[in-house]
């Protein structure tokens, strides 16, 4: 692990997104509620928060962060046959969330997988990314619009 002991302690922010790509059937089951394990996209938010808050179980060399808030959104995008996640990470600490909003995504679509699964094997996780972070030395990033 990199020492950030003597870092300052400063807000800082990140944002992380991706999406799950699936069958126009299981998107429509998945937006109407009728999905076997039941609330989908509300147990994936709980799980999203909770892989946030654990990231240093995760991944080795993570430091522990005393996450502050960790929000998280999902929108049904019908035209693209998808569902995109927005994770949200703060904390005040001397090092950056971008681990921990990353590993928020990717847990929340593992999770959307994980519920949908028994209708649709087929569904892809992709563009998992950070988009923007606040915070620290490096100051304000955001990813240029693609």
């Amino acid at each position: 692990m990199v020492d950030v002991g003597a870092k300052a302690r400063t807000r800082r922010v990140a944002l992380a997104s991706g999406r799950i790509v699936m069958r126009a059937a299981t998107l429509r089951l998945l937006a109407q509620g009728r999905a076997a394990k039941g609330d989908v996209l509300g147990v994936a938010r709980i799980a999203a928060i909770q892989a946030a808050k654990r990231t240093p179980e995760l991944i080795p060399l993570a430091h522990p962060i005393a996450v502050t808030r960790a929000a998280v959104e999902f929108t049904l995008e019908p035209a693209r046959g998808s569902v995109r996640i927005a994770a949200t990470v703060e904390c005040r600490g001397p090092t950056g969330v971008e681990m921990e909003a990353l590993t928020a995504a990717a847990i929340g679509l593992l999770t959307v997988y994980d519920m949908l699964k028994a209708v649709d094997r087929g569904m892809v996780l992709t563009d998992l990314r950070l988009e923007e972070k606040r915070g620290g030395r490096s100051g304000h990033w955001r990813r240029r619009a693609s």
